[in-house]
């Protein structure tokens, strides 16, 4: 259990996690309700998940396609934006939070995301830590709940006071999610380190990343279950 308090840096705004955006300020005002800061963590932890369709296929690895105000723009993203989202709408509410990061062999692939990548090994996988009653949680909203009712996974239930990680298994007990390696938590994203493991790792994603956004990462999914 991570019980050092937060900084200023966690409630501080920046390029990527850019709390002071006025779209991540309205969203706050919409969304961020409750009580306490534990239930107003949970309802923005939702409203990230499920507000946001999860899409791998449209990455765009700039400053701009990575700060949380876009995610909001575009009305998609994927983990890595969406926890930056998250993150900054707390950060708006005075709920201080970090951006954590880990590699995950997610066993919920697509053919046209295995020939890319050319693993199921998913480098820097984003989650948000959140400064809740003394103590960090973790909450993961990338998955939003339509795409797990339609894809039988279990979707990631968030109460503000254990840790919201994706589930080894989906509901069927297949394997759905492994953790391999933890890069912890950071004030802001490194978006450089993350450039740079996604240039190593996937050398030919670069390559096929026009022909990626112009396909469909639910209709592939579907394909894909269908097997």
């Amino acid at each position: 259990m991570d019980t050092h308090a937060p900084d200023a840096a966690a409630l501080s705004p920046t390029a990527l996690i850019d709390s002071d955006h006025p779209a991540v300020v309205e969203f706050v005002q919409r969304h961020a309700v409750g009580s306490d800061d534990r239930e107003r963590a949970v309802a923005l932890t939702y409203a990230v998940r499920d507000g946001f369709r999860y899409d791998p296929y449209r990455i765009d690895l700039s400053v701009e396609g990575m700060r949380a105000s876009s995610v909001i723009a575009q009305g998609h993203g994927w983990c890595v934006p969406k926890a930056a989202l998250l993150a900054a709408a707390a950060r708006a509410a005075g709920i201080p939070a970090r951006v954590g990061y880990a590699d995950v062999r997610n066993h919920l692939s697509t053919e046209r995301l295995r020939r890319t990548l050319q693993t199921d090994v998913f480098v820097w996988h984003g989650y948000t830590d959140l400064w809740i009653e003394g103590r960090w949680v973790k909450a993961t909203p990338a998955f939003n709940i339509e795409l797990c009712e339609r894809f039988g996974l279990l979707p990631l239930d968030f109460d503000g006071r254990s840790d919201s990680i994706y589930h080894p298994f989906d509901k069927s007990g297949q394997r759905h999610m492994e953790y391999v390696n933890q890069h912890g938590a950071f004030d802001d994203m490194p978006l450089a380190r993350i450039v740079a493991a996604f240039e190593a790792t996937y050398p030919a994603w670069r390559r096929d990343e026009a022909a990626m956004g112009a396909a469909s990462f639910e209709a592939d999914v579907a394909k894909e279950v269908q097997r």
